[in-house]
């Protein structure tokens, strides 16, 4: 029969089809959602702010406000309007003091994204370094290894030399045994 698990996924497909739902009808009403919804006596200032953000994405190299267009955006609020063009003016030389940094590359912050980047690039750094030193290591125990097989051969095959009769060779272990004493010493 069709057990509780089954019970479970149906109503999980439901809930997610509700919800596909409710996104399509609110991502109609998206578009109109942030648009002047600004508190009254702050509205000045996100105007100036808008302004001054269009005015960047066209010209990034003029770091300079128009008097004009700022005190159009604060048109009309008096002493407030005063204080906020100062306030946005000193805003915006921080602003732009603080992108020559950035463009310079000094004091940039980094990412999360860009972290991560850095810390897989060094972990992916030390564990090729890792591999380089392992593989190495083999190689050598590998020519250790095989120099000392050889050096066994050889000195297997001169002691087990036999006379035509069949008995052990022993001028030639006196030799073998010799040649082992002079390098020792």
């Amino acid at each position: 029969g069709r057990g509780f698990a089954f019970r479970r996924k149906q109503k999980i497909e439901r809930q997610y089809r509700k919800l596909l739902k409710k996104g399509r009808k609110v991502h109609s009403q998206q578009d109109n959602q942030f648009t002047d919804t600004y508190p009254e006596h702050l509205k000045h200032l996100y105007l100036a702010e808008e302004e001054m953000l269009k005015k960047r994405r066209r010209a990034p190299n003029d770091s300079v406000l128009s008097e004009e267009k700022l005190n159009k955006a604060v048109d009309g609020y008096g002493r407030c309007g005063y204080d906020c063009l100062v306030i946005v003016r000193i805003w915006s030389t921080c602003t732009f003091s603080h992108r020559s940094v950035v463009t310079e590359g000094k004091f940039k912050k980094k990412t999360s994204n860009q972290k991560a980047k850095e810390e897989y690039e060094k972990i992916k750094a030390e564990r090729a370094r890792k591999r380089e030193e392992a593989e190495k290591r083999k190689q050598q125990r590998e020519a250790a290894q095989r120099l000392y097989k050889q050096k066994k051969m050889e000195a297997y095959k001169i002691l087990s030399k036999k006379t035509k009769r069949g008995q052990p060779n022993l001028n030639l272990q006196m030799e073998f045994l010799l040649q082992k004493i002079q390098q020792n010493t």
